[in-house]
């Protein structure tokens, strides 16, 4: 009686319980989940997002629920710290609730485990690294973009509107307020050139408007002097000078001296520090009132190139802000250039990773009451190529809890997100028409311009002007998005309204709350959610479905990608051959042993193939040691087609040459006279004489050049050329002759003679060959290959 409670207690501690439902509602499930599975509407969701889960549901999806530790990962990201512009926080009401929804709907606890091993064909998260887009199949939908943080980021949005001019003749400081990374050294230089000549620029207004109307002087400290020259106006007319000159391209022929930076650095100090003086401690300028007119003439030239001289204003503040952080967590403003470059530079990690932006920060803001506000705007991408933007029609604006002041830069005066203005209490000089929880919808703002007869400016003015900044913005980072079908993302920007109500862009949010924490976000961002999923899901199947508060405001020309057909490379053109004359050949020297009847052949025609020479030391002997040398030919061109029949044999024999070659070598240096001399007799009878370089006219003159005759004297007849199939143990007269000059190699198994001898061997038969010149590489064949290298060539023998 008393263990049954414990055994409950366990289970239910330890693991979980299947819950109890009736058969009825278990065979509903059970066709829901057939139904779903087959129309592929299985999603699931990283987060708390009741209304999406309540949305899908109603369509019927049933959702697979992922693990419990990946789930609370989700979960506990929405509160923490996000990156990538990414917001996602809940309230705890709304996570109750969805936790208490959770619980108590057992059927769908039911379905989610009877689809727990189907695809997931939906996917909701708060993290964009939630979920590997690139590893989805095609089907798959996702509410992320991958390399988003082109424009999500405050460094990326900064640094990607620097390219509009390539997409848009617009400029971005319309709309977009100047903005450097301070982790960029040359961001960090134009940062200074343009904090110093802002200040330069807000002296010049201070002058202006002090004259119009005397606003109280704040009392100066007993160290500051009443007064300061007049100087300091010369010199801000000065800057701003040669500001307009280098915009029209005058500072080229302008010679950068360096030995006057020093100087300037010191001349730039010392202005700050008057100008600080003047604006910021309430000193006065001696003799302001006769450069007035100069002042309004320099800023007339100014207005028509600085489009934002208006909302600069006098006092110089820059706000500063990490560039991967979300809900205005590390932002602080400051008007001091000091200031600003000791704070980056104490924040080494965050410098390394160059996410410190330092934006120019608008001065003269509209109020509503005294009190500064923005504007969050929400907008959904759901396509990069054609890019294709929808706008919601209505937005909300969060107020500051303190009343507006340039003279204090605490976050609760400047900073309008409602995760810090909840950390404040309103200040009792707070209007009493404001909000107690600090926001407004787009409705009662447009009452608030209609009490000021401006109400047609919202239409006029505003909207347009926040649809051309984020159109813009997207196009610039439209090439560092990964583009993939079947996504889509949900955006919040924020916006400040000028005193003309023209809109600047401060950020853009992904994943932007929804926390129901107001009676304004507790009816528009359920809204948001369900308008989300009509546009994503509901517009696949019925292009005239309702899309509730979203409107198309942009879809580019969809771009065609070239189809791909694999590796195609040809490479088209004309051999270049070097033109070189072919050269006659020498005349051949007369035997002085030779008779005159000795028939001379007549030279070679143009159609004859020629060879390259060879050192006369290396040819084949004389037959007679009286006989001259042959003269060295200059090196000509050949036919290919020659030495084509040849040149198998010769590769084939080359390696086992080689290495004979190198054992010869060896055992010459190692053994005596009577060794060496033995090796070079062995090495001269293995030799065969290479191809010679003869001018043939027909194929039997290529075969006796393979066999090896040449002759430098005299040329070759019919019956002078005579061959053996082995090589001999004794060497011909002619060879005996023949003088032992050092690289001239006789060929024992060879012979030949002149036509006053007799010939020794049998003799080929072959038509008149002329001897031009013999060269003088060698081969070493064995009488094996010799013998089956003559008797493939089909030689004709005489009778």
């Amino acid at each position: 009686m008393q263990q049954t409670p414990v055994l409950q207690t366990a289970l239910h501690r330890f693991g979980p319980c299947l819950p109890t439902i009736r058969l009825d509602r278990l065979r509903m499930a059970k066709a829901l989940v057939e139904k779903a599975v087959k129309t592929h509407r299985i999603f699931s969701i990283l987060g708390r997002y009741p209304v999406i889960r309540a949305a899908l549901r109603s369509r019927g999806w049933v959702e697979k629920r992922l693990s419990g530790r990946l789930h609370r990962s989700s979960a506990h990201s929405q509160g923490g710290e996000c990156e990538d512009g990414q917001e996602g926080d809940t309230s705890p009401e709304s996570a109750e609730a969805a936790e208490e929804e959770e619980i108590h709907d057992d059927m769908s606890e039911i379905m989610s485990r009877m689809v727990r091993n189907e695809l997931t064909y939906f996917f909701w998260s708060t993290r964009r690294d939630a979920v590997e887009c690139h590893a989805l199949r095609k089907e798959q939908m996702v509410n992320h973009y991958e390399k988003a943080a082109a424009f999500t980021t405050k460094v990326g949005l900064s640094v990607s509107l620097r390219s509009l001019q390539w997409f848009d003749s617009a400029d971005p400081d319309t709309f977009f307020p100047r903005s450097y990374v301070l982790g960029a050294e040359d961001d960090k230089h134009a940062f200074i050139e343009d904090f110093r000549r802002t200040a330069c620029t807000s002296l010049l207004q201070h002058v202006v408007e002090s004259q119009n109307s005397e606003p109280p002087r704040t009392p100066l400290s007993d160290s500051c002097s009443s007064s300061v020259s007049s100087g300091i106006i010369e010199t801000a007319l000065l800057v701003c000078q040669d500001f307009l000159i280098d915009l029209d391209h005058g500072n080229i022929d302008r010679a950068a001296e360096s030995e006057t930076e020093t100087r300037e650095e010191q001349q730039w100090e010392h202005f700050l520090q008057q100008y600080h003086l003047v604006v910021h401690d309430g000193a006065e300028i001696q003799g302001s009132g006769r450069f007035v007119e100069q002042c309004v003439q320099m800023l007339s030239r100014l207005r028509r190139v600085c489009p934002q001289l208006h909302t600069d204003g006098v006092n110089n503040i820059w706000i500063i802000k990490p560039g991967a952080k979300s809900r205005g967590r590390g932002i602080i403003c400051l008007n001091r250039l000091d200031d600003i470059l000791v704070l980056v530079e104490q924040e080494r990690a965050v410098l390394r990773d160059s996410r410190w932006v330092v934006q120019k920060y608008l001065e003269r803001p509209l109020l509503v009451h005294g009190c500064k506000f923005d504007v969050r705007q929400w907008f959904l991408v759901t396509d990069w190529n054609p890019l294709t933007v929808w706008f919601y029609g209505e937005c909300y604006l969060r107020f500051s809890t303190q009343p507006y002041s340039t003279k204090n830069l605490h976050s609760s005066v400047h900073l309008c997100n409602n995760s810090i203005q909840k950390h404040f209490q309103p200040s009792p000089d707070r209007h009493p028409e404001l909000p107690k929880d600090n926001m407004w919808s787009c409705g009662q703002f447009r009452s608030f311009l209609r009490g000021q007869n401006r109400e047609e400016q919202w239409e006029a003015v505003v909207v347009p002007g926040m649809k051309q900044a984020l159109v813009r913005a997207l196009q610039t980072a439209q090439d560092s998005v990964v583009q993939r079908k079947n996504s889509f993302e949900l955006y919040g920007a924020d916006f400040m309204l000028g005193q003309d109500l023209r809109p600047w862009l401060l950020e853009i949010n992904s994943s932007p709350t929804m926390s129901c924490s107001t009676e304004v976000t507790a009816r528009l961002c359920p809204a948001v959610q369900a308008d989300t999923l009509r546009v994503v899901l509901d517009r696949r199947n019925n292009l005239h479905a309702h899309t509730g508060g979203f409107t198309l405001i942009y879809k580019q020309a969809a771009v065609e990608r070239p189809q791909y057909v694999g590796m195609n490379l040809l490479i088209e053109g004309a051999p270049i051959r070097r033109h070189r004359p072919q050269l006659k050949p020498p005349a051949p020297a007369q035997s002085p042993d030779a008779p005159e009847s000795a028939p001379v052949l007549p030279p070679p025609t143009a159609a004859s193939a020629t060879f390259p020479d060879a050192p006369a030391s290396a040819q084949s002997p004389p037959t007679s040691a009286s006989a001259p040398s042959c003269p060295r030919e200059p090196q000509i061109t050949h036919n290919p087609a020659v030495l084509k029949a040849h040149t198998l044999a010769v590769m084939i024999q080359s390696n086992k040459e080689n290495q004979s070659e190198k054992r010869r070598k060896k055992l010459s240096r190692s053994g005596g006279p009577e060794r060496r001399a033995a090796a070079k007799l062995a090495h001269h009878r293995c030799m065969v004489p290479p191809e010679l370089p003869l001018i043939t006219h027909a194929e039997p003159q290529r075969k006796a050049r393979r066999v090896g005759y040449s002759s430098s004297t005299a040329p070759l007849v019919p019956r002078s050329l005579s061959f053996s199939c082995s090589p001999t143990n004794t060497t011909t007269a002619a060879a005996v002759a023949a003088p032992q000059t050092r690289g001239a190699h006789v060929n024992p198994g060879l012979c030949f003679s002149l036509p006053h001898t007799q010939p020794q061997r049998a003799a080929l038969v072959l038509p008149s060959i002329r001897v031009i010149s013999l060269r003088a590489q060698s081969h070493k064949c064995r009488s094996s290959a010799l013998t089956k290298q003559l008797f493939l060539l089909p030689l004709e023998q005489s009778k």
